[in-house]
């Protein structure tokens, strides 16, 4: 453990996020384990409901300035770094390729971090916060990491140069795949020594393990309702055992821009009575929806644009809940869904397989038995919270201070 908590400057793009429990989890491990943490928001929260998770966080969150910044601010901003920050005018030369919003909020960051003490600063995902990250730092020779997420690496709108500067200026960059850590060692071979793994840790206090052993004929999907989720494909099965005449009902939790198309889709397949759209839920309706089901499907694909997940929370929180999982062979997943011994897989876009794997696990008690104990184990080993930003913080400590 370390002998002094460390002062984190933790940079998003926006805070709180509905989706991103993962990120909120982690700061209230960090919490637990004294570090002090300050949230800074690079852009206005734009959410319309939140999780009750949020409740836990003791961090106070600063907002950026990001709309309606006049000429007058940047210039003043500038003048106050100069004076805060060692040679502050020299190294604005580092940021000619940068955006004067981000300059100017990487700068406010700076200041922020000078007069607060901070010992490290850290950027959850490579975007702009990243970007903001980096100014910071080198304005204040406070080091950096990231946390780079899938829509950072896959994405066909990354711009590999401006990923390259920020991966080549952080001190660390942390990613919670074997398979993140294979790509990007691939294409920066140069900094492959920069990656580490470190899972997103689930907290085990709080998802208890149940056995599957009598479960209601319930198949759940809980995500955003977008192209890499593959629920189409979900839908599709659905339709393929209702033909087979399998007692099965699925529920669908989230939002997202595929919303209406997925209502259609259901409607022209007739399927409205057994496929139920839910909405988003807050977290603790969701551990209950997984608890009750037989089965977590979650048919992750490669969307048109690249992007796909990298290694989906709900998977994770199945796996330690004890409801077996099916998902695709997508990036991360096959290092946690062993097929036949933690879950089972299924081929993208195959919706026969994936019919015939929930039809399965629904018909065979034993098997979600022995599926649900190998996937618990393997979260304890794997993904416990405490342990895992244990590793983060130790992390940020040994990455020292920029020269």
């Amino acid at each position: 453990m370390l002998e002094k908590p460390a002062k984190v400057a933790y940079i998003v793009k926006r805070y709180p996020r509905f989706s991103e429990t993962f990120i909120v989890n982690e700061i209230i491990a960090h919490e637990a384990a004294g570090a002090e943490i300050e949230i800074f928001s690079v852009r206005p929260c734009i959410e319309t409901h939140f999780q009750d998770l949020l409740s836990r966080v003791k961090s106070p969150v600063r907002y950026i300035p990001s709309d309606g910044v006049r000429a007058t601010d940047f210039w003043s901003a500038l003048k106050q770094c100069a004076l805060a920050c060692e040679d502050g005018w020299s190294k604005l030369d580092e940021f000619t390729n940068e955006s004067a919003l981000n300059l100017y909020q990487g700068i406010l960051v700076a200041l922020a971090v000078r007069q607060g003490g901070f010992t490290h600063i850290h950027a959850h995902f490579a975007s702009v916060a990243a970007s903001v990250a980096r100014i910071a730092s080198l304005l204040t020779r406070v080091p950096y990491t990231i946390t780079a997420h899938a829509k950072d690496i896959f994405h066909e709108s990354v711009n590999e140069e401006d990923l390259r500067i920020k991966f080549r200026d952080a001190k660390a960059v942390i990613t919670v795949s074997e398979f993140n850590i294979s790509d990007l060692s691939n294409r920066y071979p140069d900094l492959a020594q920069r990656f580490t793994r470190i899972y997103n840790g689930m907290d085990l206090a709080r998802l208890q393990y149940q056995s599957p052993i009598s479960r209601e004929r319930m198949v759940v999907f809980v995500g955003r309702l977008v192209e890499k989720k593959g629920l189409p494909t979900l839908i599709e099965a659905c339709d393929i055992l209702r033909d087979r005449r399998v007692d099965f009902q699925c529920r669908i939790i989230g939002t997202g821009e595929l919303e209406q198309q997925l209502y259609d889709l259901i409607e022209s397949r007739n399927l409205r009575e057994l496929v139920k759209m839910e909405g988003a839920l807050p977290q603790r309706d969701v551990i209950d929806a997984i608890c009750s089901a037989s089965v977590v499907a979650v048919p992750c694909v490669v969307g048109n644009d690249g992007n796909r997940d990298g290694l989906p929370t709900v998977i994770l929180e199945g796996m330690a809940l004890g409801t077996p999982c099916v998902s695709t062979d997508v990036t991360g997943i096959p290092e946690v869904i062993r097929d036949g011994e933690t879950g089972l897989l299924v081929n993208q876009f195959d919706a026969e397989g994936l019919a015939a794997a929930v039809e399965t696990l629904l018909n065979d008690p034993t098997l979600r038995v022995s599926l649900a104990e190998n996937a618990r184990d393997l979260i304890e080993r794997e993904f416990d919270i405490v342990l895992n930003t244990q590793r983060i913080r130790e992390l940020f400590s040994a990455v020292g201070v920029l020269a």
